[in-house]
């Protein structure tokens, strides 16, 4: 079985936590759209979100008391904030998912999707020592686009798939472990591939020795510009319309087939967008090379 965990944060850090809520119903209908049924859904918070009748059998919601993080840009935590939040969350989720035995876990953000092969994908393969998403996509419901992202395991947290095993989920403890219990219990799991991702490839084979493989298709979509992304990231310049394959492949919701949406993907103004960011590209390192050099004359 393949578990998906989750986590939402906590509605103090939230710029409209309504919006928050949304955004992880459209995640669960992408996370609940698999070909196979070989797999549950853990959403761990600090306030149990609607979640519609016809996904229920397949989520279940794991409520924890813990307080909310300091906030440091707006209502949003800042980073270290942010990961021990999210950790100890995902910690939660993975105890609770424990009964069921999991051979598969996938840690996703409540606001991405995932492509509907993957239970059936990880069914045929339970003995696997995981894979990285290292190719994927990004999408922005606001434009109705998507475009490539490659190395996506660095910029988005939905981007491994590995044993239940690797987590060294605590004996002692289970889901009503207290924050602290929690953070102890999984020690530097939480700051480096329960609540951040960036360096998890690396962590994973310094310190277990696992080495995991690419997975072999485009396994998520990193979702932007929903104004709740913690990194703030927007989705510019060119970019493709939502097509009705991709929406499907993915659980997205029906692209949305107007003049609009295709001006968005491949006007005028996403051209010159493609092209300032270019532009940035190609002579940022000149001009940051030129100005060293004045600088040591």
């Amino acid at each position: 079985m393949l578990a998906f965990v989750t986590s939402l944060r906590h509605p103090h850090n939230s710029a409209d936590y309504g919006r928050v809520e949304e955004l992880l119903r459209l995640t669960l209908r992408s996370l609940t759209a698999q070909t196979s049924d070989d797999y549950l859904v853990f959403v761990v918070g600090n306030r149990a979100p609607e979640i519609e009748p016809g996904l229920a059998e397949r989520v279940r919601f794991v409520p924890v008391g813990f307080a909310a993080p300091e906030a440091a840009d707006g209502p949003h935590a800042g980073r270290s904030q942010f990961v021990r939040d999210k950790g100890s969350k995902i910690g939660v989720g993975l105890l609770a998912a424990r009964p069921y035995r999991p051979d598969h876990v996938m840690i996703v953000d409540a606001d991405d999707f995932v492509n509907r092969d993957l239970a059936e994908f990880t069914a045929q393969h339970r003995d696997h020592p995981g894979w990285v998403v290292d190719r994927g996509w990004v999408y922005s419901r606001a434009r109705s686009v998507y475009r490539r992202q490659p190395d996506f395991h660095r910029t988005c947290g939905s981007s491994f798939v590995v044993p239940f095993e690797a987590y060294g989920v605590p004996d002692d403890l289970d889901e009503t472990a207290t924050q602290d219990e929690v953070l102890a219990g999984f020690g530097d799991r939480v700051e480096n591939v329960m609540g951040a991702h960036r360096h998890a490839l690396e962590w994973y084979a310094r310190h277990q020795g696992r080495v995991l493989e690419p997975l072999p298709f485009r396994g998520a979509v990193y979702h932007v510009d929903t104004g709740e992304n913690h990194s703030g990231k927007r989705l510019r310049g060119l970019a493709r319309p939502l097509d009705p394959e991709f929406a499907v492949r993915f659980g997205l919701p029906p692209a949305r087939r107007t003049t609009a949406a295709l001006w968005s993907a491949v006007g005028p103004r996403a051209a010159a967008e493609t092209a300032l960011t270019t532009v940035r590209r190609v002579l940022g390192p000149v001009v940051r090379r030129a100005l060293t050099a004045s600088g040591r004359a």
